[in-house]
């Protein structure tokens, strides 16, 4: 941390961070990168008519403009949905579990409840469950007493598919202002990864204690097939390739993390897949990376870089 600054209030901007002297995070084996592989599981959790939200959800999906009318069921919406959490996400497990390679679920809690198979296999797998919300729905337009309960909704579900409550919590896009004063007032979260703002994990001040931010990503992220960013599983390859290369090789004075973003209904399809297979065999036949859980790089932040106000 910068030494002549102080930490930032959990709401202010900082447009300074670590500046040019990050710290060493001393990632485990002196690793140049650490890498976080993030698996969004929102499929059965989205905006429905079933679920009485008036709305069928068409949130990166293979459609740019839904063309069906709000108020009505988007049956192929729907359909794309299911097809995330009905094979897309049994391709993904495949290529990590032939690997050996752990990530982070980002779970939205309804979803897993949903597909009581898809449970059982990430638990027996030991992938890491950061909250992705009790359901995939923004939580800057849900009221202070909404989001409360909306959370323990979510830890009490993900207890009993999962087998363990959260310690980690992601909103869909972004927070409200009440989310960390609610993730404080809950009192057992370590972490949030509700901001895009570093590479490396970062403190702020929340109701008059610190709070560890570990920043996520939308750039290494398969959402830009969604854009038109990406056409084919070379470019996710090429793309995550370079940034990765970048890291490494700034890994040798300031190591950093890298954030890879994932969803089922996109890039469980066969053609994007491909991409992120050439990708983890790339990360493998590197010396000096880690390869983790997001629980684990909160649990290492926490015990090697503690707070320090100053």
């Amino acid at each position: 941390m910068n030494p002549i600054r102080k930490v930032a209030r959990s709401l202010e901007r900082d447009f300074v961070g670590y500046g040019e002297t990050p710290p060493d995070p001393r990632w485990p084996g002196n690793a140049r990168i650490a890498v976080n592989f993030v698996l969004n599981y929102e499929e059965g959790s989205e905006y429905s008519i079933g679920d009485g939200d008036g709305l069928s959800d068409t949130g990166l999906i293979e459609m740019s403009h839904a063309p069906v009318a709000v108020g009505q069921r988007d049956l192929a919406a729907e359909s794309m949905f299911e097809y995330g959490s009905r094979v897309g996400f049994w391709r993904l497990m495949r290529l990590f579990s032939e690997r050996q390679l752990p990530m982070t679920i980002y779970a939205c809690a309804l979803a897993l409840e949903r597909n009581l198979e898809a449970a059982r296999a990430i638990s027996a797998a030991k992938h890491d469950i950061c909250c992705h919300g009790w359901r995939w729905v923004e939580h800057f337009k849900l009221s202070e007493d909404e989001e409360r309960r909306h959370i323990q909704l979510a830890i009490e579900s993900l207890k009993k598919t999962i087998g363990e409550r959260p310690i980690g919590w992601y909103c869909r896009y972004g927070p409200s202002e009440n989310t960390r004063r609610l993730l404080i007032e809950e009192g057992s979260f370590i972490y949030d990864s509700d901001s895009y703002c570093d590479e490396l994990p970062y403190y702020v001040v929340a109701e008059g204690q610190p709070h560890l931010v570990i920043p996520y990503t939308l750039t290494n992220n398969d959402l830009k097939w969604g854009t038109g960013n990406f056409g084919t599983g070379e470019d996710f390859f090429v793309y995550l390739r370079e940034s990765f290369d970048m890291l490494y090789d700034e890994g040798r004075s300031k190591p950093k993390m890298m954030n890879i973003g994932m969803h089922m209904r996109l890039l469980g399809h066969p053609g994007r897949a491909s991409g992120l297979e050439r990708f983890l065999d790339y990360v493998q036949s590197k010396a000096d990376v880690w390869v983790c859980r997001r629980n684990e790089i909160a649990r290492h932040w926490l015990e090697h870089h503690p707070f320090n106000p100053v």
